[in-house]
């Protein structure tokens, strides 16, 4: 057997459902050995970053590592974006790279860079396969590592004469779990303690508390204990935000609405939160308000960041022995500051929500939305400023409802993002929404949309400009320059691949336009003119004006 066969058979061992990628020569026996796979789905992208980003997120919705491949050089730099981006955003990926022949000089050191080396710092797992017979081991420790707590990269490299290669004795391995630890009862002592005695303990969570038992033991947690709760961007809907003691989402790490409720807290219980992700308050060393720290791993100390107990194990069993530590003292806290915070931030969240000027106000945008949305639809992100308001006003229901990156925090993971999630539930609603700067960033992955056959709605939110550093600027009331740029005519090129395309002159067009793109198959792009000149009034003068009015 050749070892580029033995490589697809570990793959499909290791349940392998797709490569998404963009093979060179190099990579031509282990696309040879795809092509005779009946277990996986070879995705052919038009970059490689489009292969990472889609691969990334198919890790981050199933737990499975996502598999994306690249040949040599500049393909593996193209890699780099996307590895960084499962690494910091705990998603399990394994990157396949090719390369030129290792036992043997091809064409000098033509195309050849350290790519090992380069994957070293941005990856759980960087190696090389020097020899046929270590191809079913190499394969079985990296989804090992990639998908073991912290989730994150892997990267494989399989010179080409190694491909070729006959295997006499092939081996597969059988594919273990590893049962992750649980927490000592004395730290789960210790952690119960300190919520009993304290008097407004508030909940958070994180990203990494978005797995499935941890989210039906979070869900006990509030309705058993009733302890109000906000997250992070990344841990929207673990728990359905349209739960009564939701508060928010931290949207920015101080200076925001919900930092009212946290600033008057005695007692923060922190789950699945690691400052990777951008922290959702800051500690300092003059607070009195305790922080508990429960958590796959322990907290990595930082000057904003030093909890005062780590509860470190399997989150979803932390978490169900504490409810079960504190049932009899279940509700006893006081809870009546926190829904004033939630009713003062909820009336604020909705004061532009129905103004029906055009451009379009990004939170009336973001209202449309979730209105025509279904419950279980899914909204992927790109980056920008929108994406604070998105965090803010957008309530999700269910995890993974709204899928967007604030760890890497990268502009272009978007539209594959949303392809990815298209290509595993092609019978759930899937909207895209992008910049304008972000979106020709990966733009050409239309194509691959369409030819997929991909129910998809991609809008751009389109102001001509890199809108989060312009509002950066006028936030440091620096001088608005070098941010602006002209677009193409986004209908035309949409049409151009074959998808529908649509620009809205009012706020009526765009909810027409958008129902009709919800209710029929193809890709869908949406030109949607925005208006971010009352983000720097609503962002930082409003907030003023509310914790004034909140203190009265």
């Amino acid at each position: 057997m050749k070892a580029a066969e033995l490589f697809i058979k570990a793959l499909e061992n290791e349940g392998v459902e797709y490569i998404f990628g963009l093979p060179g020569e190099e990579n031509l026996d282990v696309l040879d050995a795809i092509r005779t796979s009946d277990k996986i789905k070879f995705i052919l992208t038009r970059h490689e970053q489009g292969a990472g980003f889609m691969a990334a997120t198919y890790g981050r919705l199933t737990g499975k590592a996502g598999v994306c491949m690249s040949t040599l050089g500049p393909g593996a730099t193209n890699m780099v974006t996307p590895a960084a981006y499962a690494q910091l955003g705990a998603m399990p990926l394994v990157i396949i790279s090719g390369q030129k022949p290792i036992k043997k000089s091809k064409q000098g050191n033509f195309q050849i860079i350290d790519v090992v080396e380069m994957m070293q710092p941005i990856s759980k797992y960087t190696k090389q396969i020097t020899n046929g017979d270590q191809v079913a081991a190499c394969v079985r420790e990296a989804f090992r590592l990639a998908q073991e707590e912290r989730p994150g990269t892997v990267h494989l490299e399989f010179p080409e004469d190694v491909a070729r290669e006959t295997v006499e004795n092939p081996q597969i391995f059988k594919v273990t779990d590893t049962k992750m630890s649980h927490a000592e009862p004395s730290s789960i002592e210790k952690a119960a303690q300190m919520i009993e005695h304290s008097k407004m303990p508030l909940l958070l969570i994180g990203a990494g508390a978005n797995r499935k038992r941890t989210s039906e033991a979070l869900n006990e947690f509030v309705d058993t204990l009733g302890i109000p709760f906000f997250n992070t961007q990344m841990g929207k809907g673990i728990i359905d935000e349209r739960h009564p003691l939701y508060l928010g989402t931290a949207a920015l790490s101080d200076n925001d609405f919900i930092h009212e409720a946290i600033k008057n807290a005695d007692l923060i219980i922190n789950v699945g939160h690691d400052t990777v992700e951008k922290p959702p308050f800051f500690m300092h060393p003059e607070d009195e308000r305790k922080v508990i720290h429960v958590n796959f791993f322990p907290a990595e100390i930082d000057e904003v960041y030093f909890p005062q107990l780590n509860v470190i194990g399997d989150i979803a069993h932390s978490i169900k022995q504490l409810t079960k530590s504190l049932q009899s003292v279940a509700k006893s806290w006081n809870i009546d500051f926190y829904m004033h915070v939630k009713e003062h931030v909820d009336s604020r969240l909705a004061k532009y929500e129905a103004d029906d000027r055009f451009p379009i106000l990004p939170q009336r945008c973001v209202k449309v939305i979730r209105d025509l949305i279904p419950d279980d639809g899914i909204v992927t992100l790109d980056n920008g400023i929108y994406k604070i308001w998105f965090a803010r006003n957008y309530p999700a229901y269910i995890p993974n409802g709204l899928l967007l990156d604030n760890a890497l925090a990268t502009m272009s993971a978007g539209l594959p993002s949303a392809m990815a999630v298209s290509e595993l539930y092609p019978d759930k609603k899937v909207i895209s929404v992008n910049g304008d700067g972000g979106f020709m960033m990966n733009s050409q992955e239309l194509e691959t949309a369409v030819r997929l056959n991909l129910n998809l709605v991609v809008i751009i939110l389109n102001d001509n400009a890199y809108g989060m550093i312009k509002w950066k600027q006028e936030k440091e009331d620096i001088p608005k320059y070098g941010l602006d740029f002209d677009n193409p005519d986004f209908v035309k090129y949409a049409e151009s691949f074959g998808a529908s395309g649509y620009r809205p002159e009012s706020v009526a067009d765009f909810i027409s336009d958008l129902e009709t793109a919800l209710q029929t198959d193809g890709v869908h792009l949406i030109d949607l003119a925005v208006d971010y000149s009352l983000n720097h009034e609503i962002l930082n003068v409003l907030l003023k004006e509310y914790s004034e009015n909140l203190k009265k």
